[in-house]
């Protein structure tokens, strides 16, 4: 059973020694902006590396490049954190203990399980908590930035529109291994001429069968080099466009590349494929009451004002959209009542999604903790293969959002990194 989400493991940050010697503090190893890297986080993923490449008998370059990477993760962690300080982007423990809650059920199992197999791995709940806590905040800071640099063309969603109306409703899926050799935000002749003639080295490699796996970790820029470059399963629509262009009609253990982009030059592996599926689009209705913890009005207060709500509704004492429009915090739905209107489940924050997902049409949920604050859900009701222009022009749209979505955290974190002060100290 696997619960550890891609998180970073942090080390201890002291080391102690007995209560009679001086304690020994760990050791800055990078400065980045305002902030530190410290040797012990940098041995600690390096160790984490190490141990997930053991059990998938994977071999890794040397300990030297291994190094070079876990501080270019570390230092891009590092920038996220900060201006999510900046920001005041918080993750409160409730929250955090929900959405754990939630990772556990979608294992089948319960928090207590978690524990267990996270003590059977090494890994103390403390730890794995903060991880957790440190993703979600790294997401929501990621979607703030990214989110206002995406712009979809009414000639896109077209475009889109007609291929899928093409390839009907099935689509292939491919498992592809990434490797991108980057460009800084505004390269030089130099640096593209640099920059292509490594991605070709790279490519001669991997042609001469060196290990795919091996090579992203020792050359990759690209945030999955640390996993050696694997992407995981995308669907053709849902991979960045670049992508979809050039692996369609190509087969199991085709390589692709080097192709160029804004970031640099990329070189893909289709490492699998796997048959055509169909795609079902499904789509909810649903309302919300949304309140937001503050000063005056606490977590909890917040969360017992739901339950109040949600127990008035049942005894038929009060009415869902008279609630909302008085007491909602959401300016885009309290004047309708709460109502969000058809919408693919998928658009909403996990905690949202998931739990319109065990509603049945009318049925009330639980107050619900999310990013946003506290949330009264009701679903409308929901709905499978819509066919009609508009529900596919939706489709399309919201495709080419995650599409572009990946494209510009990619630009956007490598502008981040371009513009920050980084001092890696001997």
């Amino acid at each position: 059973m696997k619960f550890i989400i891609r998180a970073i493991c942090i080390s201890a940050l002291f080391s102690f020694m007995s209560m009679a010697q001086p304690v020994s503090l760990d050791k800055v190893a990078v400065i980045v902006d305002q902030g530190v890297i410290l040797e012990g986080e940098i041995e600690s993923l390096i160790e984490e590396v190490k141990k997930n490449a053991q059990a998938q008998d994977q071999a890794l370059p040397s300990d030297r490049v291994l190094r070079t990477q876990a501080i270019e993760r570390l230092i891009i962690k590092s920038l996220q954190m900060q201006m999510a300080e900046r920001m005041g982007i918080q993750v409160s423990d409730p929250q955090l203990e929900e959405t754990i809650s939630n990772i556990a059920q979608q294992q089948g199992a319960t928090v207590s399980d978690l524990r267990s197999e996270l003590q059977k791995e090494g890994m103390s709940y403390d730890d794995y908590r903060e991880d957790v806590r440190e993703e979600l905040i790294i997401g929501e800071v990621r979607r703030a930035n990214v989110r206002r640099r995406v712009y979809i063309t009414p000639q896109e969603v077209e475009t889109l529109v007609n291929l899928m109306d093409q390839q009907g409703a099935e689509q292939a899926e491919y498992h592809l291994g990434h490797i991108l050799i980057g460009l800084p935000s505004d390269p030089s002749a130099e640096d593209l001429a640099s920059a292509r003639s490594r991605a070709d080295k790279v490519m001669e490699l991997l042609q001469n069968g060196s290990d795919f796996a091996k090579i992203a970790i020792t050359s990759s820029s690209g945030s999955n080099a640390l996993e050696g470059g694997d992407m995981g399963w995308l669907n053709i629509n849902s991979m960045p466009t670049l992508f979809a262009e050039a692996v369609q009609g190509k087969e199991k253990d085709d390589l692709i590349g080097p192709i160029r982009s804004g970031a640099g030059f990329h070189i893909l592996k289709v490492k699998d494929t796997r048959g055509i599926e169909k795609v079902t689009i499904e789509e909810v209705n649903s309302r919300h009451i949304l309140i937001k913890p503050s000063i005056i009005l606490s977590d909890e207060k917040a969360k017992e004002m739901l339950l109040e709500f949600r127990q008035q509704l049942i005894d038929g004492e009060a009415d869902f959209a008279e609630l909302a429009k008085e007491y909602s915090e959401d300016p885009g739905s309290a004047l309708k009542g709460g109502e969000l209107g058809w919408a693919d489940p998928t658009i909403y924050v996990p905690e949202f999604r998931d739990t319109l997902a065990k509603l049945k049409p009318g049925e009330y949920s639980q107050p619900v903790r999310t990013v946003h604050g506290w949330h009264l859900m009701q679903l409308i009701d929901r709905r499978f293969d819509d066919a009609t222009e508009k529900r596919k022009e939706d489709k399309a749209r919201q495709l080419l959002y995650s599409r572009k979505f990946k494209e510009e955290s990619e630009t956007w974190l490598r502008e981040m990194r371009d513009s920050a002060y980084i001092e890696v100290l001997e």
